[in-house]
């Protein structure tokens, strides 16, 4: 990748498809220098239930600058609406799904 390539802010997607049922898909970026900080950012994205507790965390580790997808399962949940947070270094994001069976 180069220096061009290297995304400068970190975002997320909007999970697709949303309803799911059972899996769906979470596209996020984690912006910066590569190499920053020996190893990178520290990543986490944490899945939270209507009333705000915890149920998951599909990504908790270093990244490096760059694109990432992970794909998320509902097989273990009840229907309803989920939120799911994004958090790198300063940068937070939430979103809300909705996982139909």
């Amino acid at each position: 990748m180069t220096p061009e390539e290297i995304p400068k802010t970190s975002s997320m997607s909007q999970n697709y498809p949303n309803p799911f049922n059972p899996v769906t898909r979470i596209r996020y970026t984690v912006g910066g220098n590569r190499g920053e900080g020996f190893g990178g950012s520290d990543v986490s994205l944490v899945v939270y239930d209507i009333l705000g507790r915890q149920v998951a965390v599909p990504v908790n580790e270093k990244k490096q600058p760059g694109t990432y997808s992970v794909q998320f399962g509902g097989s273990g949940l009840a229907s309803g609406v989920y939120f799911y947070r994004l958090t790198v270094g300063n940068f937070v994001q939430t979103r809300k799904m909705v996982l139909a069976k």
